[in-house]
């Protein structure tokens, strides 16, 4: 198998950029120039020296050997992206004639701007998919071709697409999606490729996707605070610049479960759910630390990350958790060191990559097989953010 990398995210304001953790690249050609200093060309070398590992390491990682770790293989493809390097296609010469023998080749597509994916203060969801898929590849001899996009592009011709299908149409097999994408893009992907997409989407045409069972997930998360006596529990989410479907399945599984225990749900108590009426996150915070004021009992969460912000908010109100509230997430991620291990669904980040390679490898074969949604178990992770009642709310109850 060999791996081509190409220059991922152009800026259309100028040359295009890539960024690190610690440092922010602007890509020319193969020179990569850091606070207007020209440095050396993108090479297998400066991956290895930003990664900490060896020059062969790297190197093997596009060679698919077979000695190499699957996360160790993401992380490196990852970066390659990033800094913009190319990693030449090798072909395989039939040895009685000069015809030449084209691996498959998968693109991947990755919809976030790239400082919220290398987000590693607690985890990196998109890194442990590409670690699965990256497993696949591998085990199959796939090449993939990596490239991050920008949410708010809506078509194949905005910029952050521009550099990937310029010139002579992208010659994939198909094509993987991680995050959410506009309805508008997966429409026109589905047009020219066999299409699978690693969370639920939104689009016109029927998708394969391979996704966490949202509803069960939450389902265990309701049914626990319910058991612990909680009876007023409210659903808060973020807005977000493209459509959360995934937020609007978790919400479905909520109303679904509150409504199967016999208990109320309260629009007041929902907050940033739908197209309308959604509000920025500090504002949305003060209205998650009133309705507490005025009754509710537990938050749950439509991912941990929102957890994670919104329990030092409540803090800083005076409201201690899970004392005087608890709050619940979904995800699985790590909390950081400043805050309580949060209760949360895990999610099977690198199987969840494995299942969506092998979907694109049957569809390959079958590119109109009728589309299916597979969907993977999840499992309660007990932590430090949900507790029994309050004993105020209790006797108000009386």
């Amino acid at each position: 198998m060999e791996l081509r990398f190409i220059l991922v995210m152009p800026n259309p304001t100028g040359p295009a950029r890539a960024s690190t953790q610690n440092d922010v690249y602007s890509v020319r050609g193969d020179v990569v120039v850091t606070e207007g200093k020209t440095m050396r060309s993108i090479n297998q070398h400066l991956i290895a020296e930003r990664l900490k590992i060896s020059r062969s390491t790297v190197s093997r990682c596009f060679t698919n050997h077979p000695g190499i770790n699957p996360k160790t293989r993401a992380k490196v493809f990852a970066l390659a992206s990033k800094m913009g390097y190319s990693h030449p296609e090798k072909r395989v010469v039939v040895a009685k004639g000069r015809a030449t023998v084209r691996r498959l080749a998968f693109g991947v597509l990755i919809c976030v701007d790239l400082p919220n994916f290398e987000q590693t203060a607690y985890g990196n969801p998109g890194q442990e998919l590409l670690n699965g898929l990256s497993e696949l590849a591998r085990a199959n001899h796939v090449r993939l071709d990596l490239h991050f996009v920008r949410p708010e592009d809506l078509h194949l011709n905005g910029p952050s697409y521009a550099k990937i299908f310029s010139g002579r149409r992208r010659q994939w097999d198909g094509v993987v999606l991680i995050y959410p994408f506009p309805k508008t893009v997966v429409d026109e992907l589905m047009a020219r490729y066999p299409v699978v997409s690693l969370v639920e989407q939104y689009g016109t045409t029927p998708l394969n996707c391979v996704d966490v069972d949202h509803h069960r997930g939450i389902s265990r998360l309701v049914e626990r605070l319910h058991a612990l006596g909680h009876r007023k529990i409210g659903f808060f989410t973020w807005r977000y610049g493209v459509e959360a479907s995934w937020a609007l399945r978790r919400f479905s599984a909520f109303v679904e479960r509150m409504t199967a225990l016999g208990l109320p749900v309260d629009a007041r108590d929902i907050i940033n759910v739908g197209p309308h009426g959604g509000v920025d996150a500090p504002v949305a915070h003060a209205r998650v630390a009133e309705r507490t004021k005025a009754g509710v009992t537990a938050w749950l969460c439509a991912a941990d990350h929102q957890v994670f912000e919104l329990i030092p908010y409540l803090q800083s109100q005076g409201l201690a958790v899970p004392r005087d509230v608890s709050v619940a997430g979904f995800d699985g991620l790590a909390s950081p060191v400043t805050l309580p291990a949060i209760t949360t669904v895990e999610i099977p980040y690198h199987h969840i990559g494995v299942i969506g390679g092998k979907r694109l490898l049957d569809l390959v074969n079958k590119r109109f097989d009728a589309a299916q949604h597979i969907l993977l178990d999840c499992e309660l992770r007990a932590g430090e953010t949900i507790g029994p009642v309050p004993t105020a709310a209790i006797a108000a109850r009386a």
